[in-house]
C-alpha cells in the first residue's frame, strides 16, 4: 500500500477518535503499528509521563516481552527520557557508538541484545507542553531522512492530540488525573494479558491479539473489558483464542479450557 494511502488511513482513524467514548489505548496501539509501517522502522513505542514525571509505556507496536522491557528501561535512562525532559527530538542515535553506551549503559546494552542498532525519540507536545515521547527503533543503521523525521514528529503530534482531545491544558490537575487513569488501565491490561496467556497456554502476543479482537468485535473498550476480567466479572471462555498445546505435546481446542471455572485476578 502506498505511503500516502496509509497516511490517509491514519487521519481517518484520528477523525474516528474525536468522540466521547473512543478507546484511547486501542487507538495508540494502532497508531504505533502505523508509525512502524509508515517510517519503515522495526519497533515503535509511545510513552507517557505519570504524575511523578516518570515515563511509562502506554502502547507498543508489538507485545514482545523483551521489547517492553526495553521500553521500561527508559523510565530512568535513554533517549526518551532526554527527549521528554528537554522537549527536543533525539534522532538517528547510533546504539553501537561508544559514547552512547557510556551515556545509557543499561539501555544501550539491552537495545543491542534485542537487535536494534539505531533509535529516535520524538516529543509528545502541544503548545510547548510535553507529556511523553514517541520511540522508534531500527535494525537498519541507515539514518532516517529529514522527511521521515518530519513525518515522525507529525505522528507524535497526532498521538498528543488524541490523548489531550477534549482536555483543557489549563487544568493540569485534571489532565494529570486523566493521564494517570490511562496508565493505570495499561497496567491492568498487562495483568490480564499475562493471566490469559497462562490460562490458555499461549504466548503473550497471541493472548493480547485474541483479547483485542474480541473487544473490537463486540465494541468494547480494552480498559473496561480488562477491568471486568481482573475483577472476575467476565467469563473469559467467551473469547475465541488459538488452540493451546499442553506440555505433553497434545494440542487441544480453545473450548477445552472452558471446563475450568473463572477466578478473579489477584
Amino acid at each position: 500500500m502506498p505511503r500516502e494511502q496509509r497516511l490517509t488511513e491514519v487521519f481517518v482513524e484520528v477523525a474516528d477518535s474525536l468522540t466521547d467514548d473512543f478507546d484511547l489505548i486501542d487507538f495508540l496501539q494502532q497508531l504505533s503499528v502505523r508509525c512502524m509501517e509508515l517510517l519503515d522502522v522495526a519497533a515503535v513505542g509511545i510513552l507517557l509521563a505519570d504524575q511523578h514525571d516518570t515515563l511509562q509505556t502506554i502502547a507498543a507496536s508489538d507485545e514482545h516481552t523483551r521489547l517492553l522491557e526495553l521500553f521500561a528501561l527508559q523510565h530512568d535512562q535513554g533517549p526518551c527520557v532526554d527527549c521528554y525532559k528537554s522537549g527536543q527530538a533525539r534522532t538517528n542515535i547510533n546504539l553501537t557508538d561508544v559514547k552512547t553506551a557510556e551515556s545509557w549503559p543499561q539501555f544501550a546494552t539491552r537495545a543491542h541484545e534485542t537487535g536494534f542498532v539505531a533509535t529516535n525519540a520524538l516529543p509528545l507536545r502541544l503548545r510547548g507542553r510535553v507529556i511523553g515521547a514517541l520511540a522508534l527503533f531500527q535494525t537498519d543503521p541507515e539514518p532516517l531522512s529529514d522527511q521521515d523525521i518530519t513525518l515522525a514528529q507529525a505522528l507524535a503530534d497526532i498521538a498528543t492530540i488524541a490523548i489531550l482531545q477534549q482536555r483543557t491544558l489549563d487544568h493540569s490537575h485534571i489532565e494529570r488525573a486523566q493521564l494517570q487513569y490511562a496508565l493505570t488501565s495499561r497496567i491492568v491490561l498487562e495483568q490480564v494479558k499475562g493471566i490469559l496467556a497462562e490460562r490458555w497456554h499461549i504466548s503473550l502476543d497471541d493472548a493480547f491479539t485474541a483479547f483485542r479482537s474480541y473487544a473490537r468485535a463486540h465494541q468494547r473498550q480494552l480498559a473496561q473489558l480488562a477491568r471486568e476480567i481482573a475483577d472476575g466479572d467476565f467469563d473469559t471462555t467467551l473469547i475465541p483464542h488459538p488452540a493451546t498445546r499442553h506440555p505433553s505435546g497434545d494440542p487441544t481446542t480453545p473450548g477445552a479450557v472452558s471446563r475450568h471455572p473463572e477466578h478473579p485476578l489477584p
